[in-house]
C-alpha cells in the first residue's frame, strides 16, 4: 500500500522581476527547473485585446474607405464618410457621482452594464462630406459628426458585455487566401496529375486541373469546366503564338505538351470569341454580347469591390509564385494577368515533377481570424446595406436641401449587423466562467468551425490531427473529447498572431558566425571555432579553441578580417517565426546544454529540421540556427498547469487539461503544493483577480476596495466584487491580499478571487492520498473520502442563482407586486417587506415566497369556497390570483441581493415593452461535497465518490494521521498517467518540509530529486508505508 500527499491543482514562480512581485504576497516556491527563463510569457489575452484595438484603429476605417465615396446614379453628388471615432463608454451612464467614478475607473461602467442587463458600448460617430458635382458646393458635418449607434466595446479583460451577459468572441482558424497546388494519382493511368485552387478573401474561386489527356482546364466559381486558354485569351493573351511563348520555358516535356494540347481542344481563336464563350459557360441563360462579357470578367476578377485577395492573399500569392507585387495598395489586391500565367506555369512544373505540392493542413496555410477581423467581416454587410439606402435617398431628395445628416438618417443596417454578430454568430459565445482558468482558456480558444470554416460532419481525420507545424503554436494536448476533437484547439503559451493572421512562436537566435563590421555579439569572450587568419599573410591571429580577448578583437578589426566563426552562442535575440519560415532552419530544443556564457556545450545537437517536423537529425552545433525559448512553449496554459506532464499518456493529459476548467471554486481555495510555475501568470491574466495598474503604496484595504497612492501623490481606488454570480452560477468573491503600508508594483495581483490564493490559481485542495483497495469501495475508479473534508468545508462551494419576477400589463389590467396576497398566511409573509419583496439575509426553502405578485383574473365559474369568500370580502377576492415568485423545489439558501427596476424611475434599466416593474433576487447556496459527485486530479484521474467514511474508519499512518482520500492503485498502470504518483510522492515530502514546489512541464523534478526530498523529510524513499 502506498500513501502520498496529493495536490489537486497548482502553483508559481517566474523571472527575477516576478519574484519581487511574488515575495510581496508571500509566495515562495522551490523550483526544480534547470533551464533559465529567457523570455517572459506574454499577456495571455493579448490575442483578443490587440485584435479589437486593430479594429478600432484601422478595421472600421477600412470599411468606410471601401464604400466611400457613395455616388448617386446620375453622378451629381458624392458622399464621403470618414474619421470613425468612439466616445467614452461612461458617457452613456446617468450624470452624477457614478459617472465621475467611471471616468477614473473604466471597470465601473462594465459593472453598471452587468447589473442593468445593458450592453457595454460606446457611441460611434463618423464625419461626412457631401460634394455637389454641378455647383461644386461642399456640405460638411459639424465637429460632433453623425451618430451611427452604440457599438459594443471590449472590456479590459478581453470580453464583451452584451445585454448584461459576458461573452467571448472565439478566434477562427481558416484556410488562408492564396493559391494551393496538389498532386493526385489518376486511377486509370497511374500518372500524377496536378490541380490548383486560387482562393480569394472575397470573390470567385478559380480551380485548375489537368486531365489524363494533358488538357489544363479551369472552373470559375464552381461553374462548368473549360480549357484554361479561353480564360487566358479573355484577359488579353490573344494569339496562339503568344500563349505558347508565355509557357515556352516550362512546357518542355516532349511527351506531354500541355498548352499545345489544350489549344487543340479549345473552340475559340480571338479575344472576342473567348469572352463570349466564357460568358456563355458562366451565364448559360443570358444572351452573350461582347460588352456584357467584358463587364462580367471585369467584375469577376478586376473590380476591387467584388474581388479581394486581402493583404494576406497577396502575400501568400507572392510567396508561392515568387512574384513581387505589393500588398499595401488596394489595386494590388485584385488578380493580375501575371498571376494567372504563373499559376499555370507552376501546374506544368508540378506535372513535370519539377515542383512540390502544398500541405493544406500546414499552419503556414491556415490563419487566424481574430475578433477584430470577424467583427469587420460581419459589419461590412451592414455598411453595404447602408450604402444602398443612401444611394436610394440621393435619387429622392432635393439637391438644394439635401445634407449629409439627411442621407445617413437611418443607421439601422449597421447596428443590426453588429447585434446579429454578437447575439447570433457561432463564434460569439456565452463565456465559460466556472473558474479563472475556464475564463482564460475560452479567450485563447481557436475554432475551425463557424461561418467560412469547416463543419464537424464533413471534417476528416487529416484536418483534426496534430500537425508538426503546431509546435509552439497550437497545443497538441488540449482539445475536446467529443465530435469537435481536433476542430477546437488552444493557442500555445508563447504563441502570438502576426499582422497577416499567422501564428508565430519565439526562438532564440543561435550565432556561430560574426560579421566583424556589424557584430551581432562582441568578439571579446567568444571562442573561435576555427583559426582566424590574417587575409594577406595567412598567419593565425587567433587559434581555434581560444577565448578571444579585447586585444584579439582589435587585431582582427585592424587586419580587415570580414567574418569570424565562433563556438555557437544562444543569444538573447528573440525571433518570432511563422510556420512557413521554419521550413529551412534547424532548431535545437530548449534543454540543449549551454555553458555559463550561453555557448552550446556539446559538439553535436539533435535538431528539428523544417516544419514538416518528421526529421530529427543530429548535426554539428555550428549548423544550428535557432533554439526553443522554453520547454512549455509547446503546450497551452491549461496543459502547462499539469505537473510531471511528461510522465502522463497524452490521452489522460487531455482529460486532465479539460477537467481543470470544470473545477468548482471552493470556499477556502488552496494553492497546490506541487505547481508548475504558471499558476501566478494564469490567474493574473484571467480577468478575475484585481491587478494593480499603478506602482505605489497601499493606504487602505477593506473587503470593498483597495486604495493605492503613487509616489507623486495620485490616489487610485480599486473596487472589489463581493459575491457576484458568474455565467455558470458559481460565486466570484474578491478578497484583498495586500495590507496597509505594502509597496505594490504594476501588474501585481492585489486581490484574490474565486479559485485563487495569494494571486496563484488554486483550483483544488492538497490531500493525503492512499493508493490502496478498500473493501471494493474504490472499484472501477470510485473514490473514498474522509468525513473531515465535509466537516471542515474543504470541498464546500457557493452557488448563486438568479430569480426574476416581472409585473406586466395584461388584458385585464396591470399585475401588481404587493404584500397583499390572497389566501396566504402571515407566517409565509414574515420575510417580505412592505412592498412584498424578500429581505436580504433571509433563509429560504422550497416554495417560500420571494416576490409577492397578484394578477387580475377574468370572470370564471366560481367554486363554493370562492362564492363564500366573495360574500365575506366583497369584490377583491374575486379580482386577483396569486402569481408570486416562489423558491423552486430542491433549492435552499440565503438571499444575498435584491434589485428593483421600475419604468417610472431613472435607473437606466431598459425594461421590455409591457413590463412596469422588475425584481431580481439572488440566492446563495452552500453545497458540501457528497456521494455521487465527480472528483478529478490534473492527470485525467477522475472518479465518482462512492462513500464518505468517518475519520475513524479511514486507514491511518503509523503516527496516527488518517488519510483523506483512497484511490484505486489499479487505475494507474493501465492509464499510464504516472504523473499522479510522482506528484503525490514529492507533495508528501514538500508538505512535511513546509515548502511549495514549482516543477515546470518537460523541465521538472527527476526521480532522484524526489527520492532526495523524501529522504530529507524522513520518509521512505519508495513512498510506501504500512497503513493501519
Amino acid at each position: 500500500m502506498a500513501v502520498e500527499r496529493d495536490t489537486r491543482p497548482s502553483v508559481a514562480t517566474h523571472t527575477a522581476e516576478k519574484h519581487e512581485v511574488l515575495s510581496n504576497v508571500g509566495v515562495g516556491r522551490r523550483t526544480y527547473s534547470r533551464i533559465p527563463t529567457v523570455l517572459e510569457m506574454p499577456n495571455l489575452v493579448q490575442v483578443q485585446i490587440e485584435s479589437f484595438a486593430w479594429f478600432v484603429r484601422e478595421g472600421l476605417r477600412e470599411l468606410l474607405d471601401e464604400i466611400s465615396p457613395i455616388t448617386d446614379h446620375h453622378k451629381k453628388m458624392e458622399l464621403y464618410i470618414s474619421n470613425p471615432r468612439f466616445d467614452d463608454p461612461w458617457q452613456r451612464m446617468p450624470k452624477g457621482e457614478e459617472q465621475e467614478r467611471a471616468k477614473a475607473d473604466p471597470r465601473i461602467a462594465e459593472v453598471f452594464c452587468r447589473e442593468r442587463d445593458i450592453t457595454f458600448a460606446a457611441p460611434l460617430r463618423v464625419s461626412a462630406k457631401l460634394i455637389m458635382k454641378e455647383t461644386g458646393e461642399i456640405k460638411e458635418t459639424g465637429p460632433d459628426g453623425i451618430f451611427l449607434g452604440d457599438f459594443p466595446m471590449m472590456t479590459a479583460d478581453g470580453t464583451f458585455v452584451i445585454n448584461g451577459a459576458e461573452r467571448v468572441v472565439v478566434s477562427q482558424l481558416v484556410r488562408s487566401p492564396g493559391v494551393y497546388f496538389e498532386r493526385q494519382r489518376d486511377p486509370a493511368t497511374g500518372k500524377f496529375l496536378s490541380t490548383a485552387k486560387l482562393i480569394p478573401n472575397r470573390g470567385a474561386w478559380l480551380e485548375f486541373e489537368t486531365s489524363n489527356r494533358d488538357i489544363i482546364s479551369v472552373k470559375v466559381d464552381r461553374k462548368r469546366k473549360m480549357p484554361v486558354t479561353i480564360l487566358l485569351r479573355a484577359i488579353g493573351i490573344e494569339s496562339d503564338e503568344e500563349l505558347l511563348e508565355a509557357f515556352a520555358g516550362v512546357d518542355t516535356n516532349e511527351d506531354h505538351r500541355y498548352i499545345a494540347t489544350t489549344l487543340d481542344k479549345e473552340p475559340t481563336k480571338t479575344r472576342e470569341e473567348a469572352l463570349i464563350e466564357l460568358y456563355r459557360r458562366l451565364r448559360p441563360g443570358d444572351p452573350p454580347t461582347k460588352d456584357n462579357a467584358t463587364a462580367m470578367l471585369e467584375n469577376l476578377f478586376f473590380n476591387e469591390r467584388r474581388y479581394d485577395l486581402a493583404k494576406v492573399g497577396r502575400y501568400k500569392l507572392n510567396e508561392r509564385l515568387h512574384s513581387d507585387h505589393r500588398d499595401d495598395q488596394t489595386e494590388d489586391r485584385i488578380l493580375q494577368k501575371e498571376d494567372l500565367i504563373e499559376i499555370i506555369r507552376e501546374i506544368i512544373r508540378l506535372n513535370n515533377g519539377l515542383s512540390h505540392s502544398d500541405d493544406i493542413d500546414h499552419l503556414g496555410n491556415r490563419r487566424i481570424r481574430a475578433v477584430g477581423e470577424l467583427i469587420q467581416m460581419h459589419v461590412r454587410t451592414g455598411f453595404q446595406r447602408l450604402e444602398r439606402g443612401i444611394r436610394e435617398r440621393m435619387t429622392i431628395q432635393d439637391p438644394e436641401t439635401v445634407t449629409p445628416q439627411g442621407l445617413i438618417s437611418t443607421t439601422r443596417p449597421v447596428m443590426a449587423a453588429v447585434r446579429e454578430f454578437f447575439g447570433g454568430s457561432q463564434l460569439s459565445q456565452f463565456m465559460d466562467q466556472t473558474n479563472p482558468l475556464a475564463e482564460l482558456t475560452h479567450k485563447r480558444r481557436l475554432s475551425a468551425l463557424g461561418p467560412g470554416g469547416l463543419s464537424r460532419d464533413r471534417a476528416g481525420l487529416d484536418v483534426r490531427d496534430v500537425h508538426p507545424s503546431h509546435y509552439g503554436r497550437i497545443c497538441p494536448i488540449e482539445t475536446p473529447e467529443g465530435p469537435n476533437i481536433g476542430l477546437i484547439g488552444y493557442l500555445a503559451t508563447y504563441g502570438k498572431i502576426n499582422p497577416y493572421g499567422f501564428i508565430e512562436t519565439p526562438y532564440r537566435r543561435v550565432i556561430s558566425l560574426i560579421d566583424v563590421a556589424n557584430p551581432a555579439l562582441p568578439l571579446e569572450g567568444q571562442i573561435a571555432s576555427v583559426d582566424v587568419q590574417h587575409p594577406e599573410t595567412n598567419r593565425a591571429i587567433v587559434k581555434a579553441g581560444t577565448e578571444m580577448t579585447a586585444k584579439h578583437a582589435t587585431a582582427i578589426a585592424e587586419a580587415g578580417v570580414a567574418t569570424v566563426r565562433i563556438r555557437p552562442v544562444a543569444s538573447e535575440t528573440i525571433d518570432y517565426l511563422p510556420a512557413d519560415r521554419e521550413v529551412s532552419v534547424m532548431i535545437a530544443q530548449a534543454n540543449t546544454p549551454l555553458d555559463d556564457k550561453g555557448r552550446i556545450a556539446v559538439d553535436e545537437v539533435t535538431v528539428r529540421l523544417g516544419s514538416d517536423g518528421h526529421r530529427f537529425p543530429v548535426v554539428p552545433a555550428e549548423q544550428v540556427h535557432y533554439m526553443d525559448v522554453s520547454p512549455k512553449q509547446v503546450v497551452s496554459v491549461a496543459t502547462a498547469l499539469i505537473p510531471f506532464l511528461e510522465h502522463d499518456d497524452a490521452n489522460r493529459a487531455l482529460m486532465g487539461a479539460n477537467m481543470q476548467r470544470q473545477a468548482v471554486p471552493l470556499v477556502r481555495p488552496r494553492a497546490p503544493v506541487i505547481g508548475t510555475g504558471v499558476e501566478y501568470l494564469a490567474a493574473r491574466d484571467s480577468g478575475q483577480v484585481v491587478v494593480s495598474r499603478h506602482a505605489g503604496t497601499v493606504v487602505s484595504a477593506s473587503g470593498k476596495q483597495i486604495t493605492i497612492v503613487e509616489d507623486d501623490g495620485n490616489r487610485h481606488i480599486y473596487h472589489l466584487q463581493k459575491f457576484v454570480r458568474s455565467n455558470q452560477d458559481t460565486c466570484i468573491n474578491q478578497r484583498p491580499i495586500v495590507h496597509i503600508g505594502d509597496r505594490v508594483l504594476i501588474d501585481q495581483v492585489i486581490a484574490d478571487s474565486s479559485s485563487t490564493e495569494n494571486g496563484e490559481l488554486a483550483l483544488g485542495q492538497n490531500l493525503l492520498v492512499a493508493f490502496m483497495p478498500w473493501e471494493g469501495g474504490n472499484f472501477e475508479d470510485a473514490i473514498l473520502l474522509s468525513e473531515r473534508l465535509v466537516r471542515d468545508d474543504v470541498y464546500t462551494s457557493i452557488h448563486i442563482e438568479k430569480y426574476e419576477c416581472e409585473a406586466r400589463d395584461t388584458k385585464l389590467g396591470p399585475e401588481e407586486i404587493t404584500r397583499d396576497i390572497p389566501n396566504v398566511g402571515e407566517e409565509s409573509l414574515a420575510n417580505l417587506d412592505e412592498t412584498g419583496i424578500i429581505r436580504i439575509g433571509a433563509e429560504v426553502r422550497p416554495n417560500d415566497i420571494l416576490v409577492g405578485k397578484v394578477t387580475p383574473r377574468g370572470e370564471t365559474e366560481l367554486s363554493a369556497e370562492e362564492r363564500l369568500l366573495r360574500a365575506i370580502f366583497g369584490e377583491k377576492a374575486r379580482e386577483v390570483k396569486d402569481t408570486s415568485l416562489r423558491v423552486p423545489h430542491g433549492v435552499h439558501g440565503k438571499v444575498i441581493d435584491v434589485k428593483q427596476f421600475r419604468r417610472d424611475d431613472s435607473s437606466d434599466h431598459e425594461l421590455p415593452a409591457g413590463v412596469n416593474q422588475s425584481v431580481r433576487v439572488m440566492i446563495a447556496q452552500k453545497r458540501k461535497i457528497s456521494e455521487g459527485d465527480k472528483m478529478a486530479g490534473r492527470h485525467g484521474n477522475k472518479g465518482v465518490i462512492s462513500k464518505i467514511l468517518p475519520m475513524e474508519d479511514m486507514p491511518y499512518l503509523p503516527d496516527g494521521t488518517p488519510v483523506d482520500i483512497i484511490l484505486n492503485p489499479i487505475g494507474v498502470p493501465s492509464r499510464m498517467n504516472l504523473g499522479q504518483v510522482l506528484e503525490t510522492h514529492l507533495g508528501w515530502a514538500a508538505d512535511k518540509l513546509g515548502f511549495k514546489v514549482a516543477t515546470p512541464v518537460f523541465d521538472g523534478a527527476h526521480e532522484d530529486e524526489i527520492r532526495d526530498a523524501l529522504r530529507e523529510a524522513g520518509l521512505p524513499e519508495d513512498g510506501k508505508v504500512d497503513l493501519y
